[in-house]
């Protein structure tokens, strides 16, 4: 069933929000398992030379209908709401714009299979901004899940070792304690319960750490990862 679904869809696409140093570069690469850029493809299928966009790329791709494919996992085809983020009109409305265009085409191939809402925890007192209020109560996303992608979920690991040396434990149950400490921590900050009670909700979360080192590879095995509050 798996391959018949793979055959059908081709490949499968995904729009990654986020503000800029979210992390959603280094977590594209992670998924597909390499350094490498992405290269890059407009609308019509078309490669654009790397040489043109090159300027653009610390703040982002500058075309959000590029599609960016990384030739180690070519079955994904990936989308980037550069823009977003600095609260342009302008910016939000191309954006639902291609939301729409992507979940009411008829053609599977073309259709947008899911968004990925990238929220970094280095910067948790600020996790759901201007930014994240508007997506999650105007862009209608009824008909494409999304999924909330905390990433750089080191930095509460980092915060909860630090309380928890505060609190008399020696380094080494510090160390041992804070991946747990973290988790509660999260909890304690209500970010999920927010967008759960925003207009269109992201369908689930994920928790993401240890994206910035070599051995980083994208599963439930061997990266901190949970879903709902569940371990």
């Amino acid at each position: 069933m798996a391959q018949d679904i793979r055959e059908k869809l081709g490949r499968f696409r995904i729009l990654v929000v986020g503000r800029a140093n979210a992390g959603k570069t280094t977590l594209l690469q992670r998924v597909c398992n390499t350094t490498e850029k992405p290269e890059i493809f407009d609308s019509l299928g078309n490669k654009i030379d790397a040489a043109v966009v090159e300027p653009f790329l610390d703040a982002g791709y500058p075309n959000i209908e590029s599609g960016l494919v990384f030739g180690s996992n070519p079955d994904f085809i990936f989308h980037d709401s550069c823009g977003f983020e600095a609260g342009g009109e302008a910016e939000f409305k191309k954006m639902k714009e291609f939301v729409l265009e992507r979940t009411s085409t008829m053609k599977v191939e073309e259709r947008l299979h899911a968004i990925w809402y990238c929220i970094p925890m280095d910067e948790s007192h600020r996790a759901i901004t201007k930014a994240e209020e508007i997506f999650f109560s105007e862009c209608d996303t009824s008909s494409v899940p999304v999924i909330a992608v905390f990433t750089k979920f080191d930095a509460l690991w980092d915060d909860a070792f630090g309380q928890l040396k505060e609190s008399g434990l020696t380094r080494m149950e510090s160390k041992r304690m804070a991946p747990e400490k973290a988790k509660e921590d999260f909890a304690e900050m209500k970010i999920w319960d927010r967008l759960r009670e925003t207009q269109y909700p992201p369908k689930d979360f994920v928790c993401l750490a240890g994206m910035s080192t070599h051995d980083f590879v994208c599963t439930a095995c061997n990266l901190y990862y949970f879903r709902n509050g569940q371990g």
